[in-house]
């Protein structure tokens, strides 16, 4: 694994900010559309594995429009979430489109880093970060914060993209993902480069027992994933 130094990590913190950035007014759209509307079951699975914490705070890290924290709150009516993300243009847009009901009071939005993320030690019974964790700067460090953020007891919950092993799905889906997908997504947003940057960072994302070790350095005594919809993304879970 490579060590990425600090000048290089702040490149790709402002590289990613601003592509998040540029692509923010149609980000949900572009997701409905290129996964076919699949992302809301993606959502729905992660939601799912926080059932026995239906009160007290969720922080959802690398919230982004706030899709995953309107699952949050609408699967458990009594749970508060923190929603942080260090791009503030895609929380403004995630907060413009809140549904005007009693989940408006439960999310609070925050621009943060989540590697340096700001909240006190030992302060939610969940984390979530969806598609997130492969645009941080240094995995390694946020995974310790999201450790640390934890209660005794609480539980981690990666959603992120991965590389389908299927001998036959693989190259379809690996011609979409490079060649259809930024076409696509270029056309709509104007920024074919934001996509061609999650396809190139899909490639490069750790191995799920890569990561899954990872999560085991940072404190988290138990961790597993499972792959969902043929591999195109796994669900990691760490138990702290």
């Amino acid at each position: 694994m490579t060590v990425e130094t600090t000048q290089s990590a702040e490149e790709k913190k402002r590289f990613v900010r601003d592509k998040f950035a540029s692509i923010s007014k149609d980000y949900d759209f572009l997701n409905s559309l290129l996964s076919m509307k699949v992302d809301l079951y993606w959502r729905w699975v992660t939601t799912r594995e926080l059932k026995e914490f239906p009160e007290g705070a969720i922080l959802d890290l690398c919230a982004g429009t706030l899709p995953l924290s309107l699952e949050l709150t609408r699967q458990a009516p009594a749970r508060n979430v923190v929603a942080i993300d260090f791009c503030e243009d895609m929380l403004l847009s995630g907060l413009k489109t809140l549904p005007d009901d009693e989940r408006r009071d439960r999310i609070t939005a925050v621009c943060g880093d989540g590697e340096e993320i700001p909240a006190a030690s030992e302060k939610f019974w969940g984390v979530t970060v969806a598609f997130g964790v492969r645009n941080l700067a240094r995995t390694e460090k946020g995974l310790v914060e999201m450790w640390r953020v934890l209660k005794p007891g609480g539980k981690l919950l990666i959603l992120e993209f991965s590389r389908p092993r299927n001998p036959f799905f693989k190259p379809i889906y690996n011609f979409y993902l490079n060649k259809v997908l930024p076409k696509i997504a270029g056309l709509v947003s104007g920024d074919k480069e934001a996509y061609e940057y999650l396809a190139s960072s899909i490639a490069k994302f750790y191995e799920p027992e890569e990561l899954l070790a990872m999560m085991k350095v940072a404190g988290f005594s138990r961790q597993y994933c499972r792959p969902l919809t043929m591999g195109i993304v796994t669900l990691y879970i760490g138990i702290k």
